[in-house]
């Protein structure tokens, strides 16, 4: 997932600087303060944890991103049709031998920062073998997602991962690694943050459907077709919010808890862009829009639990 902007590479420089999408970061980084904040509710933070939480998913990120860059120029589905810019491997100023080494240096870091963050966070070995499982899963998530015979971003099932990695395994598992404990009610708040982070992608993913269908590329979206992808964004927005009322409503006792409210007309501006926006290159300007949206949802929960 990647804020998309039209591309003028001119140097490798440059282009390894748009092949790392740095702007995704911080989607990665806000279900790591949202786990976060949650556990300060609890009375429970741990500043070193959440450092090495949010290195981890910002390696993570990156990580997803180079792969994303690599499976889809080998498999041409980065056409010069598309809205969105072209990256460094499809104007041939990064080589597939130079990627694949960079996933891998990326890969290796991201071991190193996951392990560190284990051997911070987890007492009982049980939770350390836990933690190694979801964060190799994580590492064969990113990668996996257009790299492979068979990659599951090519069968609509990249929402689903976004929903798991991106929300529950983040949020709820940086929530454990501060607390030493789980708690259901968490997966209100990690399930409406996962949500968040899936509407970027389906707005991604609604750009290009056109290209995509025509290369293969069966995301979601291209299997909803354009009216109902558009009806499956207004759904996924409208369950992110409830998830936090609900949140709110059950477990904060402050007024705080309802900052997120400031969000809403932001997101109801952005549900009914994407309705009425009957092209690609209309589409385009809201895949911002959405990134906005959802980092200040996140925010000003988090926020409205830190003051509480």
């Amino acid at each position: 997932m990647s804020i998309m902007t039209p591309c003028t590479t001119t140097s490798p420089a440059k282009a390894w600087l748009e092949s790392l999408r740095l702007r995704t970061l911080p989607l990665a980084f806000a279900s790591i303060v949202m786990g976060s904040a949650i556990a300060s509710l609890q009375g429970v933070f741990h500043p070193l944890i959440a450092l090495l939480a949010l290195l981890t998913a910002g390696l993570l990120q990156i990580l997803s991103n180079l792969a994303n860059d690599y499976g889809d120029a080998e498999k041409g589905s980065d056409t010069p049709d598309r809205v969105g810019p072209l990256r460094g491997m499809q104007k041939g100023l990064i080589t597939a031998p130079q990627m694949k080494q960079a996933i891998m240096l990326t890969v290796a870091l991201t071991v190193i920062s996951g392990v560190a963050l284990i051997a911070v966070a987890c007492q009982k070995p049980s939770d350390v073998l836990g933690f190694l499982i979801l964060g190799l899963l994580s590492i064969g998530a990113a990668i996996t997602y257009t790299v492979g015979t068979r990659p599951y971003g090519y069968m609509g099932l990249g929402d689903i991962s976004v929903l798991i990695f991106f929300g529950w395994i983040s949020v709820a598992g940086t929530f454990y690694l501060q607390a030493g404990h789980f708690d259901w009610i968490v997966m209100l708040p990690a399930t409406a943050t996962g949500l968040l982070a899936t509407a970027v992608l389906n707005i991604n993913n609604l750009r290009d459907i056109e290209t995509d269908s025509a290369n293969g590329k069966n995301t979601l979206a291209v299997r909803l077709g354009p009216l109902n992808a558009r009806r499956y964004h207004t759904i996924i927005l409208t369950a992110a919010a409830i998830c936090l009322a609900m949140f709110s409503a059950a477990y904060v006792r402050h007024w705080t808890g309802w900052l997120f409210l400031l969000a809403i007309p932001m997101l109801a501006i952005h549900i009914h862009r994407v309705k009425n926006a009957k092209t690609s290159m209309e589409v385009r300007p809201l895949l911002e829009h959405m990134v906005k949206a959802a980092l200040l949802t996140n925010v000003l929960f988090a926020l409205g639990l830190l003051l509480n």
